[in-house]
């Protein structure tokens, strides 16, 4: 049986499970000898699908930019950019006022402590399919509503999508463009990108699903834009993880900042605008593990780099109930390619 007969295999079997309606997968080494692109159940790998908070690494790639250009300073407030946008009473922690100061590293690092407005009711309604606009000022609205996470600066990150939808709006006022104007013009174009974009219209592409319950909510995921708004396909997904993580970009010496992992949930680390696996070899019968740098998506979607060995992974499950679920199944389809590679 072949690597990719073998994929297939793991791929049928992972659609076959409850609450699954089609996985795809996309596997690609550094050197060109594993590659493969599948899919199973109702999809077919070559649809576009929503990316949901992997676009937090496209917002990171924009930030960072904006840096090297001297448009923005990792280490000035957002306020002083967001000149429209008051940020006062946004982030209260024991009666100390930390709206005003939170910088774009803060935010990029996820070390704000906000709350994460996607947690008030519009996780809720999302899962029931009841679909809505809004925007910045309603993030605002409804991260103020919520209690905040920690004070900034507290050696964590805070899982918070209010941080990239401030991003955004960072990226809009420092270009003077839309996110996806700034999007298209900056990673799309240069690297030929066609098939990506923040959702426009109500064509999501491959479905998602909460359980067996179909979800058609595109005006929530258009407003979602820099925190998880766009939609794409395995391929062009697959070239822009290869130029973030070659460096091709933004400037090569900023990647080791933006690989400075601090504790976010188990098994994740995050950095800026990344998400680091490790699992410890406690879980693993004390057997080593590859390291997995990426980031996955609240709709079981999934892009992530094995440094060693040179290993991209893309793809999704297209279902909300299991959103760690693409660790398991990356960490099997990387066994699958190690076992592979020692028998031939």
């Amino acid at each position: 049986m072949t690597l990719s007969q073998k994929i297939q295999a793991l791929v049928d079997a992972e659609s076959a499970k409850a609450n699954t309606h089609g996985v795809i997968l996309r596997v690609s080494s550094g050197d060109g000898r594993v590659d493969y692109k599948g899919s199973a159940g109702v999809a077919t790998p070559d649809t576009r699908f929503p990316i949901a908070s992997i676009t937090k690494m496209f917002t990171a790639a924009l930030i960072m930019q904006l840096a090297d250009e001297g448009r923005i300073n990792l280490d000035q407030t957002a306020q002083s950019i967001l000149t429209d946008v008051d940020l006062s009473g946004l982030h209260v922690v024991k009666g100390v006022e930390h709206g005003p100061a939170l910088t774009i590293r803060h935010l990029l690092h996820q070390t704000s402590g906000l709350a994460d407005y996607y947690e008030s009711d519009l996780a809720n309604d999302l899962k029931e399919g009841k679909d809505r606009s809004y925007d910045l000022n309603d993030v605002l609205q409804m991260t103020q509503a919520l209690p905040p996470q920690a004070a900034p600066d507290n050696g964590k990150s805070y899982y918070s999508d209010t941080n990239y939808q401030l991003l955004g709006a960072v990226v809009e006022q420092a270009t003077g463009q839309t996110y996806d104007q700034a999007l298209q013009s900056r990673i799309c174009e240069p690297l030929e990108l066609t098939q990506t974009g923040v959702l426009q219209g109500n064509d999501m592409g491959l479905p998602v699903y909460q359980k067996d319950k179909r979800l058609n909510v595109p005006q929530t995921l258009t407003s979602m834009t820099s925190d998880g708004g766009i939609v794409s396909t395995m391929d062009e997904m697959l070239i822009f993880l290869r130029a973030f993580m070659d460096g091709h970009l933004f400037k090569p010496e900023n990647a080791a900042q933006m690989r400075q992992w601090n504790r976010l949930f188990f098994p994740l680390q995050y950095g800026y605008g990344l998400m680091r696996v490790k699992l410890p070899r406690w879980m693993t019968l004390f057997r080593a593990t590859p390291e997995l740098i990426g980031h996955s998506g609240s709709s079981g979607s999934f892009a992530f780099y094995a440094p060693e060995p040179v290993i991209y992974l893309i793809g999704t499950f297209n279902q909300t109930d299991a959103p760690r679920r693409p660790i398991g199944f990356m960490l099997r389809v990387l066994n699958l390619v190690a076992k592979h590679r020692r028998s031939s």
